[in-house]
């Protein structure tokens, strides 16, 4: 495969902050005029607003007049805009408590996080009567139209689940979650299935396990609608995708790469073994047809199950974790990137001196989210001894991979704290800033019918990164 060339982005959007007092204490006295100072003032803000951000702090120290624009509200505004998209400073607009900050002050503070408060969410129900899904692990949990779609998973007995819940969520911060069932009867019953979201309203679903241990590779799209005078509706369909799928897997992972696009890779096959291969969906314009394509490149992660991948944005996607060929639990980080037809997969090594001793990174069953940011919040999962974690990581992601680098961030858990708990369902809302956490497995009694000492779980907790 040649070499692919890659874009240059004018920006890096984790930009380090150790810099900003330098930046807020120096300036320079002198009154002289200077060629740049002769430039519309229109023109350097659009200049600035081209600069990564550390040059945009250096322009700040060059003289009292361009540290004025160089950090005007209106700037930094629209460098949070350009980093974090716009659905995320909507939203952040709409916090009584954060409309009050500078945007600058507020950028400083989003990469700078260093804890998370937890919710847990209470059951709506007027009547008394709780109508809640029953506990369980390894289904899906997605976020389109608005609301909470709740699919499948695996339950006490090792039975599959068929059933579908709806939760509208709205955009205001509530302590309360109102489940709707729906009635669709397909997809069939399954577990260890990927679902994801496309755009606003659609969702696509791929394989899974059903409790006979049959592995499925069929594919279906899901759409949510909201209406004024009906309420909510889901319908699901199968798609046509031709004569060409992956092979039958469950326990893969899977994300939609935009809004026409899903990526899966790994999982285990029908024989019991773990898969490494990486398959692309690609859906036509009214998401009537699709087809599969195998990426076949070098190098490329060991195969695995358990893991996640997520998309971070523009070309990136991210590998992480997981359980190997021989049982051992993963902990590498692999970046899967798409470029005018060609494809790559990248290992990215990261610092450790982050990492407090005695904390434990490899790990499977966990999830991982893109967060306001261009960053990863990892929760829980399991390492090779099926110790359940309640740890919050940040995984900070290069935007140009020739740096070759990550960092790592232990992230301190406030509030009504999930217990430990892995094979859960994890999925963020359109700002980035609330990530909703559903179910999976966690320690529990032992009883005499059931010796691992694990039960499942059926409560939802709502994590805001605290600002």
């Amino acid at each position: 495969m040649k070499k692919k060339k890659r874009n240059q982005e004018p920006y890096h959007s984790t930009q380090k902050f150790t810099d900003f007092p330098m930046a807020e204490t120096s300036s320079s006295a002198s009154g002289s005029s200077s060629p740049i100072t002769n430039i519309p003032q229109d023109q350097l803000f659009s200049i600035l607003f081209l600069l990564p951000v550390q040059s945009i702090l250096n322009f700040a120290m060059t003289c009292k007049k361009l540290k004025s624009l160089a950090y005007s509200d209106s700037l930094w505004e629209y460098v949070c805009k350009r980093d974090w998209g716009h659905p995320s400073v909507d939203a952040l607009k709409g916090s009584n408590h954060l409309q009050q900050l500078p945007w600058k002050k507020l950028y400083q503070q989003v990469y700078q996080l260093d804890s998370v408060f937890c919710h847990r969410l209470l059951a709506d129900s007027p009547d008394g009567d709780e109508i809640v899904p029953s506990p369980r692990a390894s289904h899906s949990l997605n976020l389109v139209s608005g609301c909470l779609v709740l699919f499948g998973g695996g339950c006490k007995g090792g039975r599959h689940l068929d059933d579908t819940w709806i939760a509208q969520m709205g955009n205001n911060f509530r302590k309360t979650i109102k489940w709707q069932k729906m009635h669709s009867g397909i997809p069939s019953g399954r577990f260890g299935h990927s679902c994801v979201a496309l755009g606003d309203d659609f969702l696509v679903l791929f394989g899974g396990i059903n409790d006979n241990g049959f592995r499925q590779n069929d594919t279906w799209i899901g759409q949510v609608t909201v209406h004024q005078r009906l309420g909510i509706t889901l319908s699901w369909r199968l798609l046509d995708i031709g004569s060409i799928a992956p092979p039958p897997r469950g326990a893969h992972a899977g994300c939609s790469i935009d809004n026409k696009t899903m990526l899966i890779h790994g999982g285990i096959g029908p024989s019991g073994t773990r898969l490494g291969d990486t398959w692309i969906l690609n859906l036509s314009e009214d998401l009537c047809f699709g087809t599969w394509t195998e990426v076949v490149v070098r190098p490329c992660p060991p195969s695995r199950s358990g893991h996640t991948v997520t998309h971070v944005g523009g070309t990136q996607t991210v590998l992480f974790g997981g359980r190997g060929l021989g049982y051992e639990v993963l902990h590498d980080v692999w970046i899967f990137e798409t470029c005018e037809g060609n494809w790559r997969w990248v290992q990215v090594v990261f610092d450790l001196h982050n990492v407090p001793r005695g904390s434990s990174l490899p790990r499977v069953g966990h999830s991982a989210n893109l967060i306001i940011g261009h960053r990863l919040l990892v929760y829980g999962g399991e390492d090779m001894y099926r110790n359940r974690k309640d740890d919050f990581w940040v995984l900070d992601i290069p935007r140009n991979l020739d740096a070759n680098r990550l960092m790592w961030r232990r992230v301190e858990s406030k509030g009504e704290k999930p217990n430990g708990r892995s094979f859960h369902g994890a999925c963020v809302d359109n700002s980035g800033r609330f990530l909703y956490v559903y179910g999976g497995m966690v320690d529990g009694l032992v009883q005499s019918s059931d010796s691992s000492g694990m039960r499942f779980d059926g409560e939802i907790y709502l994590v805001e990164l605290v600002l």
